[in-house]
């Protein structure tokens, strides 16, 4: 197998307890817990520890107009989140919460992902798809009931994940790295990528996705790892996928650029070298776990 590191944003070590979610006592004990602690947020963005970890503060610092969820346990100690608002508007987080993150610890980068995309979930998920009515937060923070007796549907509703096909192609020991048009400029590019779309496979994804961006006809698929990307709630799923050939059609829509390197351009790449071919945004992103796979013989 072929050696690479794990994607960012897993290994926490965040004990989930989803047997105690709807034990209501079980909740109010950890609320009461002197061993409690509350992530500390900056709106959406992780605030940074003396240790270049997450920041835990005391329950006493949270918003008292707004609900707690219960992450789960880290070292038997309680952790919760607030569920406080989100305002919209400004400039955009994700830069900064990427950054935050790069020097952070695996583990706690991971639970971030995990907090991140529950308190983005409620804050977008108040009312009810069904019936359009104000849902009720159950289940220690981790779902969302349209009650009956308060007038709803009864629709339950819990947080989602939005599957995404990453995917490198590969041709005559190549891969091919493309640029997007609407996120990428100058030399940065990254493997291609896109939704599952409903009554899709992986397999058929990475093949739609690959035919419809650059006009490549895929032979097979291999999967290789997958990541949490909690922006704001994401499953991405890496691939590679040999092709039939290296002709190119791209649609100019998502790209304007997409290139064939060989291992040698791509480790130049992975190392920030300064004759490499291309450069990569975010090495906390699943493409560059996927690239490094690919060098070393995924």
């Amino acid at each position: 197998m072929a050696d690479f590191p794990a994607p960012g944003f897993t290994g926490s070590p965040l004990v989930r307890i989803d047997i105690e979610r709807d034990n209501q006592p079980y909740f109010d004990t950890a609320l009461a817990n002197p061993k409690s602690r509350l992530l500390r947020l900056d709106g959406l963005s992780p605030v940074i520890g003396d240790d270049g970890g997450l920041s835990w503060g005391s329950l006493a610092e949270a918003d008292p107009e707004a609900p707690l969820a219960l992450l789960g346990l880290i070292d038997d100690a309680p952790r919760f989140v607030s569920l406080s608002r989100i305002e919209k508007g400004g400039p955009d987080p994700r830069m900064a919460m990427i950054q935050r993150c790069a020097g952070m610890p695996a583990g706690d980068a991971g639970t971030y992902a995990a907090a991140r995309s529950l308190v983005d979930w409620h804050d977008r998920h108040s009312f009810c798809p069904n019936c359009g009515r104000l849902t009720t937060i159950m289940r220690s923070g981790w779902a969302r009931f349209c009650l009956k007796d308060e007038g709803g549907c009864g629709t339950e509703h819990f947080p989602r994940t939005d599957p995404v096909v990453i995917m490198l192609a590969e041709y005559n020991h190549k891969v091919l790295v493309g640029r997007n048009r609407h996120s990428m400029q100058g030399k940065f590019y990254s493997a291609l990528a896109g939704f599952l779309e409903v009554g899709e496979s992986i397999e058929d994804a990475v093949a739609r996705e690959l035919f419809e961006e650059a006009g490549v006809i895929v032979k097979s698929v291999r999967y290789i790892t997958s990541q949490p990307w909690p922006m704001p709630s994401q499953l991405m799923m890496a691939c590679i996928a040999p092709v039939e050939s290296d002709e190119l059609n791209l649609d100019e829509n998502e790209l304007n650029d997409a290139i064939w390197c060989d291992r040698d351009e791509v480790r130049a790449a992975l190392a920030g070298e300064d004759w490499a071919r291309f450069h990569m945004r975010f090495p906390l992103a699943i493409a560059y776990t996927l690239l490094t796979a690919w060098v070393n013989g995924a």
